[in-house]
């Protein structure tokens, strides 16, 4: 295979969930910029609405869709319209996903008042969110025999962190997930589809920020400890995730299945010593 193939994916067609967040929809950005056609799917239609135009005003083929990745019906409604307008998808991204602060202990919330409805919609939206659309898309991958699933995970599956005990068990599962699925399609499916996952290490999101900055922007006491414990002493920039994700869905990773790749800042090899 020539250099010049390795990563090329023009004309492909991409569907990425929480597409209207800012990590996601960065990804849909980089891929769009690639010559893929992008759906952008969201809960909001407004939050996908705002990515998928700044795609287009850039020169990009997107669409907006809702979607709900805990409702089969929605995505299957999504998973119609996207095939109707870009054609059938070929790379998935499970990127919808997020914490709750009532799923975190806190000096206020002890690991013994976490309410059950906090963690169910921390696991739900995180795994249940993953596999929903994994089976609404895989099936149509299976059909033509070939497709590329990326899932969002979270250097929290690796080493469960203090506090944040429904996000953690939620993305370790994601990890055990993709392992599966990816066995599981080789051997019962098509050996043409593909299903990796990447971990990023600490990025800053409005689902995280309150764990990480004070009210004056500075850090707390966690968002120290971090960087403290990350080599390359930063917490991780957008930009970071997305030589990952073009590799994982290129012709580069024909042969790559089943892994999480960790995208950490080296945080997960460091021992603190």
């Amino acid at each position: 295979m020539a250099t010049d193939t390795l990563f090329e994916l023009n004309g492909r067609v991409a569907a990425l969930t929480g597409g209207g967040g800012v990590l996601i929809g960065a990804m849909a950005q980089e891929l769009a910029s690639r010559g893929v056609k992008v759906a952008v799917l969201d809960l909001s239609e407004e939050a996908a609405e705002r990515v998928a135009s700044g795609i287009r005003e850039k020169g990009g083929q997107a669409l907006a869709v809702a979607a709900n990745v805990l409702d089969r019906a929605s995505l299957e409604a999504a998973a119609a319209k996207v095939e109707a307008e870009l054609g059938p998808v070929d790379i998935l991204v499970n990127g919808a996903g997020g914490n709750k602060k009532e799923a975190t202990t806190s000096p206020e919330l002890p690991f013994f008042d976490i309410p059950a409805d906090a963690l169910r919609f921390v696991i739900d939206l995180n795994l249940v969110g993953t596999v929903l659309p994994s089976q609404v898309f895989g099936k149509r991958m299976g059909e033509r025999g070939e497709g590329c699933i990326i899932n969002i995970s979270s250097m929290n599956s690796f080493r469960p962190l203090t506090r944040i005990l429904g996000y953690s068990a939620a993305k370790a599962a994601i990890n055990n997930f993709t392992q599966w699925l990816a066995v599981h399609l080789a051997q019962n499916v098509s050996t043409g589809i593909r299903v990796n996952a990447i971990a990023p290490g600490f990025f800053e999101t409005a689902q995280n920020k309150f764990l990480l900055r004070d009210e004056k922007g500075g850090l707390t006491a966690r968002g120290k400890q971090i960087v403290d414990h990350t080599p390359m002493g930063r917490f991780g920039e957008t930009e970071d995730l997305l030589g990952t994700l073009v590799w994982l869905v290129s012709p580069a990773a024909r042969f790559v299945s089943g892994i999480i790749v960790p995208v950490d800042g080296g945080f997960s090899a460091f021992s603190g010593v």
